[in-house]
């Protein structure tokens, strides 16, 4: 008998793609008497994150599951972007991804199962840290800026360091300009 059974049994991997978003653009300060957590979106921001809502779908790469903090400003981003593109992914919110590693991260990342397109919206310094640990460089990462690496695997508990291929990273105004010439950014913040 030959070894052919068993390589024709072993699955091959699959294109799984993680998509890192920045929350978008919030207010330098919380409502009176909250604290950081609590920052909402600047309107620039709610436009930021809805650009990049529709982006995905127009990509036709809309995620099936969302990640994000609990911080106000990062569920806010999820929940426009969501709503803009029309995605039916679930947003599971978590505490633990405000004021992240990358460690932490990677361990959100890897508790997921099934889902080959997974969003993570966050904050910095973790978020460019992050992508730094998955393809070798950190980026710039300013607010609402989305990167896309992908990575060979059967699942998300495989994922190593080093392991991704950055695919691109885009932010609202390079998002704009492929759109419509125009930047995100206008005279009122």
């Amino acid at each position: 008998m030959s070894g052919a059974a068993p390589e024709r049994a072993r699955a091959r991997p699959m294109t799984l793609s993680l998509y890192i978003l920045r929350h978008a653009k919030a207010d330098s300060e919380a409502p009176a008497g909250r604290g950081d957590h609590e920052r909402p979106l600047r309107p620039r921001g709610r436009r930021a994150a809805r650009a990049v809502g529709s982006f995905l779908t127009r990509l036709g790469e809309a995620p099936e599951l969302v990640l994000s903090s609990t911080a106000a400003r990062a569920q806010q981003t999820a929940e426009l972007a969501g709503e803009e593109g029309g995605w039916k992914a679930p947003i599971r919110l978590s505490r633990a991804i405000y004021e992240a590693t990358p460690e932490a991260l990677l361990g959100a990342i890897r508790a997921c199962s099934g889902e080959q397109r997974l969003l993570l919206v966050g904050h910095q310094p973790g978020l460019s840290q992050l992508v730094a640990e998955l393809v070798g460089s950190e980026p710039a990462f300013p607010t609402a800026a989305l990167a896309r690496i992908d990575f060979e695997l059967h699942r998300w508990n495989e994922l190593r360091r080093k392991d991704g291929r950055l695919v691109w990273l885009v932010t609202p105004d390079t998002i704009a300009v492929s759109e419509t010439r125009r930047p995100v950014r206008d005279r009122e913040e």
